[in-house]
C-alpha cells in the first residue's frame, strides 16, 4: 500500500511504553520482606524443624535412662522416629518455600536489569556490553537467588546453634567450656577466609562477565573468523580468558576448602576433650551416663550448624558481589532523566530536521563541530560524507540516542529536548545499517512501532512495496514465521522487511542508514521507488553507500570530519564542493551521477 501523509505524531505502540524509573538499587532484604507471607511460613517451618533437632537428643537419653526397667522406652523411641519424620516433611516444605521466595526475588531482579537496560542510553548499553549484561542475568542471577535462599536458612541454623548451646549449657557447664575453647581456633582460621573471599568474588564475576562479552562478540562475527581461518587463533583467546575465570575460581576454591574441615577439626579436638574429661566423671560417678550420652549427641549435632552459617556466608558474600553488578545496572541514567515536556505545537511550516551549532564529543573525541543543517519538511535527503565524517552520529541525534554536547537539533520545529522520547520517536521511523530485526514472527516485526492492527492484506500490500511478499508467503508459517535459528531470511531480505517495517510504521520523519547495501540491482531499483514514494508526502533522510540510492535527491548535505562542507543539489555541489567531488570520484562517478556515503 501507499502510506497516507503522516503530519501527526504517530501514537506509541503499548510495546513501546515508557520504561518506569527503578526506585533505587537492588536490596535483596527488602525484596525477601515484599513475601511476607512465605518468609513467615519459612520461620514457622523453620521454628518447628529446629523444635524436632533439639528433642532428639533428649529423646535418646529419655530411651539410654530406661533401657531394661522402663516398659514406656518403646513408647520415646516411637517419638524419635515419629519426631524424625516431622522434621523431614518440615525441611522439604520449608525448601520449597524458599525455592519459590529465591524465584520471586530474581524474576523481579532481572525484570528490573532489563528494563533499566533497555531504558538507559544506547552508549551506556555498548559501554558494559551485551555479553556482560547476560552474564548479569545468569551466573550473576543464580549467586543471587543461592544467596536469597541460604540468607533465609541462616536463622534456622542460628536457632539450631542457639538452642544447642543452651541445652549443652543446661547439661554440664563445664564440658561446654571445653568444646567453645576447641571451636574458636576453627573460628579464627574461618575468619580470616572470609576476609580474602569478597575480593575474589569480585574478580570472578568481572572476568566472567568480561568473557560472555568476548564470546558473544565473536559469535557475531563468526562468518568473519571461518572465513579468516581464525578459528583456532580466536578459540585459543577466548581459551585463556576463560583460563583466567578458572583460576579465579581456584583461589576461592582453595580457601572455602579450609572452611569444613577447620571446623570439623574444632568438632573433633572437641569430641576427644569431652570423651577424656566426660568420660573420667561418668566412671567417677559425677556424671550421669544419659546425660553425657546426650551431651555427645548435641555436640554432634553442633557442627552442622555452624557448617550451614560459615558455607552459607561465603554464598552471601558472592550473593552481595552479585548484587552490586545488578546496581550498577540499575543506577544506570533513564534517557527520560532531564526531560522538559514541551506545549508549543510544531509549526506547520517547520523544516524537518534543524542542527543549530550541534557539537557532539564521543569518549572525548569530537564527532561533530558546529553542525548548522536545516533538511526540508518534504523530500530525500542524502548525508554522505567519508567513513567517520559523523554521518550516522547525525541520525542517532535526531532520534535522541544521544544529546549534543552543544547546540539544539529540532524536529518538525520542536527542540528534541523539550519532547517526550515517546512523542519524538513516534514521529521518526529509523531503519539501522544493521537492518536489525526482532527474533519474533514476521508480523510482530512489521507491526513493531504501527499503529492500530492491520490485517494479513495490508501487511503484504506492504510487503509487496518491497519485493517481500512471495518470500514471506513460502516461509513455513508464513507472516506467523518467527525469524532466527533455523528459519530465516538472507541478508537482502531481511533489509527488505527492515524497510517495510519503516513504510508500515507511517511517520513523517523516515531515516535509512546505508539502507541498500545488500540489495541486487532489481530491489535496489524497487528500493529507489519505494523511497521516492516516501518522499513525496514527507520527509526521508538517508545517509547511503551507493551513489544510485541517492540519485535525484532533492537536498544533499556533505560532512567531512564532523562539519558540514557543503549543502545544496548535486549539480551545484559537483560543481562547487572540493569534498563532494572527491567522493564523487573516489567512486569513479560521472558527473551525473548521486554522491557516496561511506
Amino acid at each position: 500500500m501507499t502510506p497516507s501523509p503522516s503530519s501527526t505524531r504517530r501514537p506509541s505502540s503499548p510495546g513501546a511504553a515508557a520504561v518506569p524509573p527503578a526506585p533505587g538499587g537492588l536490596n535483596v532484604v527488602a525484596e525477601i520482606l515484599a513475601h511476607r507471607g512465605r518468609v513467615g511460613a519459612v520461620v514457622v517451618l523453620a521454628l518447628f524443624s529446629s523444635a524436632g533437632t533439639l528433642a532428639l537428643p533428649m529423646l535418646m537419653a529419655r530411651v539410654i535412662d530406661g533401657f531394661g526397667h522402663d516398659p514406656a522406652v518403646t513408647v520415646w523411641v516411637a517419638a524419635m522416629v515419629a519426631t524424625a519424620l516431622a522434621g523431614a516433611v518440615v525441611n522439604a516444605l520449608a525448601t520449597y518455600q524458599l525455592q519459590v521466595i529465591g524465584s520471586g526475588v530474581i524474576l523481579r531482579a532481572r525484570e528490573r536489569v532489563m528494563r533499566r537496560s533497555l531504558g538507559t542510553w544506547v552508549g551506556e548499553v555498548r559501554r558494559i556490553g551485551s555479553g556482560d549484561l547476560a552474564a548479569r542475568l545468569t551466573s550473576d542471577a543464580a549467586r543471587i537467588k543461592g544467596a536469597v535462599e541460604t540468607g533465609l536458612q541462616l536463622p534456622m541454623a542460628g536457632v539450631n546453634l542457639i538452642g544447642t548451646v543452651v541445652l549443652l549449657a543446661v547439661l554440664d557447664m563445664r564440658l561446654l567450656s571445653m568444646t567453645a575453647i576447641a571451636f574458636a581456633i576453627a573460628f579464627a582460621l574461618v575468619f580470616l577466609v572470609f576476609r580474602t573471599l569478597r575480593g575474589i568474588y569480585t574478580a570472578v564475576q568481572r572476568d566472567v562477565g568480561a568473557m560472555s562479552q568476548r564470546f558473544v562478540a565473536a559469535l557475531n562475527a563468526v562468518t568473519v573468523i571461518k572465513a579468516g581461518r581464525a578459528e583456532e587463533r580466536i578459540g585459543g583467546e577466548l581459551a585463556r580468558v576463560a583460563g583466567n575465570v578458572r583460576g579465579l575460581e581456584l583461589r576461592a576454591a582453595r580457601l572455602e576448602s579450609l572452611i569444613v574441615p577447620a571446623i570439623t577439626f574444632g568438632q573433633q579436638i572437641a569430641l576427644v576433650v569431652v570423651i577424656i574429661a566426660g568420660g573420667v566423671r561418668v566412671l567417677e560417678g559425677r556424671l550421669d551416663l544419659a546425660v553425657f550420652a546426650a551431651f555427645l549427641l548435641y555436640l554432634l549435632q553442633l557442627a552442622a550448624p555452624i557448617l550451614m552459617a560459615a558455607t552459607g556466608l561465603t554464598v552471601i558474600q558472592a550473593g552481595l558481589v552479585s548484587q552490586q553488578r545488578f546496581n550498577e545496572v540499575l543506577a544506570l541514567p533513564l534517557e527520560e532523566d532531564g526531560e522538559r515536556p514541551g506545549t508549543r505545537p510544531a509549526p506547520p511550516d517547520a523544516p524537518a530536521v534543524r542542527f543549530d551549532g550541534v557539537d557532539f564529543t564521543y569518549d572525548g573525541r569530537p564527532a561533530l563541530s558546529g553542525v548548522d543543517i536545516e533538511l526540508p519538511r518534504r523530500g530525500l535527503t542524502a548525508v554522505v560524507g567519508r567513513s567517520g565524517a559523523g554521518k550516522s552520529t547525525v541520525l542517532g541525534l535526531i532520534e535522541r540516542f544521544m544529546v549534543p554536547t552543544a547546540g539544539t537539533v529540532s524536529v518538525l520545529g520542536r527542540d528534541t529536548a523539550d519532547l517526550d522520547l515517546s512523542e519524538l520517536r513516534g514521529m521518526i521511523t529509523y531503519v539501522d545499517q544493521s537492518f536489525t530485526l526482532l527474533a519474533d514472527t514476521v508480523r510482530n516485526n512489521l507491526l513493531l512501532g504501527a499503529v492500530g492492527d492491520p490485517g494479513d492484506d495490508e501487511l503484504y500490500a506492504v510487503l509487496s512495496e518491497v519485493g517481500l511478499a512471495g518470500a514471506v508467503r513460502g516461509l513455513p508459517s508464513g507472516l506467523d514465521t518467527v525469524l532466527g535459528s533455523d528459519v530465516d531470511l538472507s541478508g537482502g531480505q531481511r533489509q527488505r522487511l527492515a524497510l517495510a517495517r519503516a513504510i508500515a510504521a507511517d511517520t513523517p520523519l523516515v531515516l535509512l542508514d546505508e539502507p541498500s547495501s545488500q540489495l541486487d540491482g532489481v530491489n535496489e531499483n524497487r528500493l529507489r521507488e519505494t523511497v521516492t514514494r516516501l518522499a513525496a508526502d514527507r520527509a526521508v533522510v538517508v545517509v547511503a553507500h551507493r551513489l544510485s540510492t541517492v540519485r535525484g535527491a532533492d537536498h544533499i548535505v556533505v560532512l567531512d570530519g564532523g562539519r558540514v562542507v557543503g549543502q545544496g543539489s548535486h549539480e551545484v555541489l559537483a560543481a562547487t564542493s572540493p569534498a563532494y567531488q572527491a567522493l564523487l570520484e573516489g567512486q569513479g562517478a560521472a558527473a551525473g551521477t548521486a554522491p557516496t556515503g561511506g
